[in-house]
């Protein structure tokens, strides 16, 4: 119970959202899903407002991983769009693609982006690229076994122990991705 109290303050726990705070939005896509972080930096540090991961449609696996990414940034937007727009100052995107950082600037544009461009158009954010290993939290949200299951089948019930033995590994690198200062 004393541990439990003790580590209340120090964990990176939920918080509620603050429009007048620097605000983060973190993404990350694999092969098969697609993952996001919205966090804001506090004077008490760096705090997670909402996760979320989704699995690629069948047409989304054709793309190639530069537009996983984007659709990645995109789709993360329309999770949050309300909180976003409500900031008061820009807010930081972050990726681990050094060329999404120009995708603002793009001069020509595939039938697929253009629509994405002017949904983005609307906010005001700046694309920053950081090394993928640095990206431990949002690369956790979508490296679960579970997205390869067709459906009705269940991880946990195939097996039980690599499943807990996944969490707890994800629980580690979570609380490394905090200790990084953005």
């Amino acid at each position: 119970f004393h541990q439990l109290k003790e580590a209340f303050p120090i964990a990176p726990i939920l918080s509620h959202f603050n429009p007048s705070l620097p605000t983060i939005v973190e993404t990350d896509a694999s092969d098969y899903a697609l993952r996001a972080l919205l966090s804001q930096v506090s004077c008490s540090g760096k705090h997670p407002i909402a996760f979320d991961s989704f699995k690629l449609l069948p047409a989304e696996l054709k793309h190639d991983i530069h537009d996983k990414e984007r659709l990645g940034i995109v789709w993360a937007l329309k999770c949050w769009r309300d909180f976003l727009l409500s900031l008061s100052s820009s807010f930081a995107v972050l990726t681990n693609y050094s060329s999404l950082q120009n995708l603002m600037t793009l001069n020509i544009l595939t039938c697929l982006q253009a629509p994405w461009a002017e949904f983005l158009s609307e906010f005001h954010f700046s694309i920053t690229c950081f090394p993928g290993r640095l990206a431990t939290l949002p690369d956790a949200l979508s490296c679960w076994d579970d997205i390869y299951l067709e459906r009705g089948e269940d991880l946990i019930s195939k097996n039980p122990m690599n499943y807990q033995k996944k969490i707890k590994q994800d629980e580690i690198q979570a609380s490394k991705f905090f200790e990084v200062k953005v």
